[in-house]
């Protein structure tokens, strides 16, 4: 695409709130922005592991407008990835802002403001995980993100959503643990944005009987 074109095609974007929301979650999850001008726009780079091809197909999707080339393959000696990335925009500028200290993502003291059911969801997808076959817990993987950004999340979860959620030290961090407890909770507001390929990271119903473990 022409410089001109380009130019022309970044004036009529704007985020829609789908893309916002979206936005939000894989922030907090894979995805990470970068600036090339000193912060005066900054783009959105998406990578996966190729066995999650739907989730990024969607992803692509979604920020369809937003973005020249179609998901790319990259190699390595032992991954093969799917990755993409937006167009540089000042659009995006807001959250590298909100989410980064300098080039380290980080929680936004103010996060209460962005989290949705929906944007969960997508957090979830992207680093979310059962705690184990036999459990109805659920864990977020934010060992990236420092000790208080994870507690104000663990507090948001809790008393926005209604969560029983816990931080635990990891050797590479801190991790958030939702209880079992919570699992009917949990699983109803993030259900209807789950895409089918990433249920696997659901834990299945089990018995009523069975007492969820904390």
């Amino acid at each position: 695409m022409h410089s001109r074109e380009l130019e022309s095609k970044k004036s009529s974007l704007r985020l829609t709130r789908l893309q916002r929301e979206v936005l939000v979650g894989i922030i907090l999850g894979d995805a990470h922005l970068e600036t090339r001008n000193n912060g005066r726009t900054y783009r959105v780079k998406f990578e996966y592991s190729a066995k999650q091809c739907e989730y990024v197909e969607h992803l692509y999707e979604i920020f369809k407008e937003w973005v020249l080339t179609s998901p790319q393959e990259k190699i390595d000696a032992t991954h093969k990835n799917l990755w993409f990335q937006t167009i540089s925009h000042a659009a995006f500028r807001f959250y590298a802002h909100q989410f980064y200290d300098g080039r380290k993502k980080c929680v936004p003291k103010n996060i209460h403001r962005f989290l949705t059911k929906r944007n969960i969801a997508y957090w979830f997808m992207d680093d979310g995980s059962i705690k184990s076959r036999e459990s109805k817990g659920v864990i977020f993987n934010t060992q990236g993100f420092e000790k208080n950004g994870v507690e104000n999340l663990v507090k948001i979860l809790n008393s926005k959503f209604g969560l029983k959620a816990s931080i635990r030290k990891q050797s590479d961090g801190w991790q958030i643990y939702i209880s079992g407890v919570s699992y009917e909770k949990f699983r109803e507001a993030i259900d209807p944005y789950i895409l089918d390929s990433m249920r696997y990271k659901i834990p299945k119903d089990r018995s009523k009987n069975i007492m969820p473990k904390e």
